[in-house]
């Protein structure tokens, strides 16, 4: 099978492979490729010269250590404060960093995941809200987390 205008993009960083698999929609692959090179391309122009550590740093901002799970205790259901397994952590950065950039219309979706990697990596922006919503919930539910443990 012939693929028009092939892309060529090599990396070894795990999470961007994964990024791209998260951001490919109906096994379009080529064109997250081709979305996340004119991203990057654009971080160039506005002077990040490492686009791939920029990526990183923005990820890291975003992923949350402790999230609510609902539980149900005695007949009641519970939102529980729970630590975070690392997969998870990456998962919930990415689906929030892509959110982010697909709910704003008009450009070409890689300006916008641009710009939310830019402000990701700043601890501004749509995605860090998410995650700091997400601590808030936690905080005003502290007091089941002693629920957490018990099965």
């Amino acid at each position: 099978m012939s693929t028009k205008g092939s892309v060529s993009f090599t990396t070894q960083n795990e999470r961007l492979q994964k990024f791209v698999n998260y951001l490919m929609k109906n096994g379009k692959k080529t064109l997250s490729y081709k979305i996340i090179n004119n991203t990057f391309d654009i971080l160039r122009e506005k002077g990040y010269t490492n686009p791939e550590d920029l990526f990183d740093k923005a990820v890291d901002n975003v992923m949350p250590k402790v999230e609510c799970r609902p539980k149900r205790v005695g007949g009641s259901i519970y939102q529980v404060p729970m630590d975070v397994p690392a997969g998870r952590q990456f998962a919930l950065a990415s689906r929030w960093i892509l959110g982010a950039a697909r709910s704003k219309k008009g450009k070409d979706v890689s300006v916008f995941l641009a710009q939310e990697i830019i402000d990701a990596a700043t601890e501004t922006g749509t995605a860090v809200k998410k995650k700091l919503d997400v601590y808030k919930m936690a905080e005003a539910n502290k007091a089941f987390a002693r629920f957490a443990n018990n099965r």
